[in-house]
């Protein structure tokens, strides 16, 4: 059986103040894991706008459209900076690109997921995909992300000048 495929793209933009800790002058767009199971969840609850994907579509494109989905506006243009690959404890593969761009997060009108709530229950609910989306400095989202998500903001600290 193949592993399961994820894509998608980590957005940074410089941060409006100079602050202290490492990589201070940048900031880090993340989303709050939506739907009952993360509501009340802070530490390690939010996550790179990502989504899986099928053979036939690239990881790339699969990025963009997850983009667009989870966010609900349309991704932005490059260049895209390429973060690799990571292998969650689950086992599936993700795949995260780095791009620079701004957006206002009152904007965002993430998409929607199903399902059986509470559990059990045979009741069937709609909640969003993220509940929230914010800007964050590196130490901020290195508590905030999900923990097997942080190596790709550890790369792309090491991309960028001066951020490390």
């Amino acid at each position: 059986m193949t592993a399961k495929r994820s894509a998608g793209l980590l957005l940074f933009r410089p941060a409006p103040a100079p602050a202290a800790g490492a990589g201070a002058g940048v900031e880090i767009l993340l989303g709050h894991m939506g739907g009952p199971l993360w509501e009340r969840r802070d530490a390690g609850a939010w996550s790179i706008p990502k989504g899986e994907y099928e053979p036939g579509e690239t990881a790339r494109d699969a990025a963009r459209r997850e983009f667009e989905e989870e966010v609900g506006l349309p991704p932005p243009e490059g260049p895209y900076l390429p973060l690799g690959e990571v292998r969650m404890m689950g086992g599936k593969l993700v795949t995260i690109w780095a791009v620079r761009a701004d957006l206002d997060p009152a904007l965002a009108v993430p998409g929607t997921f199903t399902m059986e709530w509470p559990p059990r229950s045979g009741r069937t609910q709609e909640f969003p995909e993220l509940d929230r989306v914010e800007w964050f400095t590196p130490d901020a989202a290195r508590t905030k992300l999900v923990v097997s998500q942080i190596p790709f903001l550890e790369r792309l600290l090491e991309l960028l000048p001066d951020q490390g």
